[in-house]
């Protein structure tokens, strides 16, 4: 046994070197899964899916913002109206008259301290005092024409009315659920693969019955002409059995295109230019091997293992997640907020041309109200949706529970009919032998002769048919059972 499949397995690899290149079942479904293009796309979705859930995850760490501005003003702000800065800029000719004024009315009332004050009177101030406006008045100044502000926020999320923890949750359900997505392709595959495979070694063996009925019938014809020339046979005779003779050529053709088709499917499945000729190492088995499949309790094992019902599951989580997400979109939500921030001009010490900054740090609450009951049909149309996935789940149980049964029934079918047409193929032959036998001594009718060929040909179809069907409805149940790999 162990060297029977060695050399199954080393008759599948691909042999470049010789004129024909050997498959076999299982080198087909690997080749097949290497080169299908649906399970490329399925695997860069898990890839995508497993990006997702760890960006989700980031969703627990604190936030790092940085910003920056630059803005070109026309016009600066000023803290000084025009009347302020122009009194300011000529303070000390507005005082000067009352300075001088002032002196005198001293001078007038007390003529000893005037005699002292009367270097005063001719003291000049304005200049001083306008000197001293014009920096005040320039110190006031902004120059906010070129402004530049950044800042550094840190945000840190609290409670986000478990938001956060549903949509992490989501993008882990989301990631099986690909997977699982992938599983359901990868059989798909293999269910084509071998439905090709099979179609193919069924045509290659009608194709040689085909031939060995074509060349019966031929040599029936040249008996039928030997024993026309002889007068034992008539010309209808020999008619009947040229019209067998075209009729056998006829199948022959057809299951000939039809094989041709059906390798170029073959080869597209498995990912070979179409042209490429090949060759499967059970053409050459006369009787092909019969499967048996022990899978005990049937449906507990199409529960296990049927991925449609593993991402139907995983569906119906991914629906309950999102009711949560909902409803925490009218929760409170609570953060921690930091930043640093940053500007020029600043204004920590005046108005001043450099950069200076400061840091901040707080707590943002976030409380919803009233939303005239927005809040409460959006989570009753979640929970309607998940509700929804869940029926869904059980509808897809009872189809497959009505899908395995079928096909256990169907296995059960192809064997009883596997039986039956190797009967039907022993009493044909045994019938075609008497009537060649007969024939040859002249006892039996060409009629009789075409009819017992006829009849093999049909036993001999059927029971290849029978076991094409018997290898097919096995894939079928492993199918229904999720365990075809």
């Amino acid at each position: 046994m162990k060297k029977s499949i060695c050399f199954v397995l080393l008759a599948g690899i691909v042999s470049m070197t010789s004129a024909q290149t050997m498959l076999s079942l299982d080198s087909c479904r690997a080749l097949a899964l290497k080169n299908n293009k649906e399970l490329r796309i399925a695997q860069e979705k898990i890839k995508a899916a497993h990006y997702e859930r760890k960006a989700a995850l980031t969703n627990y760490l604190p936030d790092f913002t940085a910003t920056g501005t630059y803005m070109r003003n026309q016009r600066e702000i000023s803290l000084l109206s025009n009347e302020q800065k122009t009194g300011l800029s000529n303070i000390g000719t507005a005082l000067q008259p009352q300075f001088q004024a002032a002196m005198q009315q001293i001078a007038a009332a007390n003529p000893d301290l005037g005699q002292l004050l009367a270097p005063l009177a001719a003291l000049d101030i304005a200049s001083p005092l306008n000197t001293m406006g014009t920096s005040l008045t320039n110190a006031f100044r902004t120059d906010t024409r070129n402004m530049y502000a950044g800042a550094v926020t840190l945000t840190q999320p609290i409670y986000m009315g478990g938001k956060i923890r549903a949509y992490h949750k989501i993008t882990n359900y989301a990631e099986d659920l690909s997977k699982t997505q992938h599983e359901t392709n990868v059989q798909e595959v293999i269910l084509s693969t071998d439905e090709a495979y099979w179609q193919v070694i069924s045509l290659v063996h009608k194709k040689r019955l085909a031939e060995s009925f074509l060349e019966l019938v031929r040599k029936l014809d040249n008996d039928v002409e030997k024993m026309i020339k002889e007068g034992v046979a008539t010309k209808a005779d020999g008619l009947s059995v040229k019209v067998k003779v075209n009729e056998a050529e006829m199948t022959l053709t057809k299951v000939n295109d039809g094989l041709s088709l059906s390798k170029m499917v073959l080869c597209q499945l498995c990912g070979i230019d179409l042209s490429t000729p090949i060759q499967l190492i059970d053409e050459e088995l006369e009787n092909l091997p019969m499967p048996y499949t022990n899978v005990g309790k049937y449906m507990e094992t199409a529960y296990e293992n049927r991925p449609e019902i593993r991402s139907l599951e995983l569906a119906a989580d991914i629906y309950k997640q999102k009711v949560n997400i909902v409803r925490a979109e009218y929760l409170p939500s609570v953060a921690l907020l930091g930043n640093y921030i940053v500007s020029n001009p600043s204004v920590l010490n005046g108005f001043e041309k450099k950069f200076k900054g400061m840091w901040n740090m707080g707590v943002m609450v976030s409380i919803p109200i009233f939303h005239w009951g927005e809040g409460s049909y959006k989570v009753k149309a979640a929970k309607a949706s998940a509700r929804a996935a869940r029926l869904q789940l059980d509808e897809v149980k009872e189809k497959i529970e009505l899908q395995v049964n079928q096909s256990s029934f169907k296995v059960n079918e192809a064997a009883k009919k596997l039986s039956m047409a190797e009967k039907n193929l022993e009493k044909a032959n045994e019938n075609l032998r008497y009537a060649n036998l007969g024939f040859r001594e002249g006892v039996i009718p060409t009629s009789n002769v075409l009819e017992a060929q006829t009849a093999w040909l049909s036993a001999q179809s059927e029971r290849i048919d029978a076991q094409i069907d018997v290898r097919l409805t096995d894939v079928y149940l492993k199918k229904s059972l999720g365990i075809l790999k």
